[in-house]
């Protein structure tokens, strides 16, 4: 029998800088989507965790230089879901109040019939979206 993987733990990204990320990340992980925040220090390298009840989110400054490329080898995106598509269209309103570019909140049924989302990039280039618990993943859920 496989082991059943029940969730995201924390996702970790290194950044150029931790001060511009952090501020970035304030507003939009702790003022607009709700997270919590504490600081640490990992092999004595300051590192920023945003969290909620389901995963973290952990920033740290990058040991290397380099811009991101969602176009290489590695990570392309990172999605983030909420309830529902009022939810997509609250954050978007906040983001834009906060002075941050965010797409238009959609629907693109070339994913799936009531996939709804806005899509944003942070400071490094790293591409962001927020989406609607949508009811196929519902019913992923509801029935596995």
């Amino acid at each position: 029998m496989p082991t059943e993987v029940i969730g995201i733990d924390h996702v970790y990204f290194s950044v150029r800088s931790l001060e511009i990320s952090e501020a970035y990340y304030d507003t939009v992980l702790g003022e607009i989507l709700g997270f919590r925040k504490n600081s640490f220090h990992l092999n004595k390298n300051p590192h920023v965790q945003y969290f909620n009840r389901h995963f973290g989110f952990v920033i740290r400054q990058a040991r290397a230089e380099g811009d991101f490329n969602s176009e290489s080898a590695g990570l392309h995106h990172f999605c983030l879901r909420v309830n529902n598509e009022e939810d997509v269209d609250r954050a978007a309103a906040a983001m834009r109040q906060a002075g941050i570019t965010v797409s238009i909140p959609a629907y693109h049924r070339e994913y799936a019939p009531d996939y709804y989302a806005i899509f944003f990039t942070d400071p490094d280039g790293l591409r962001l979206e927020i989406t609607n618990f949508r009811q196929e993943r519902r019913d992923r859920m509801d029935n596995w």
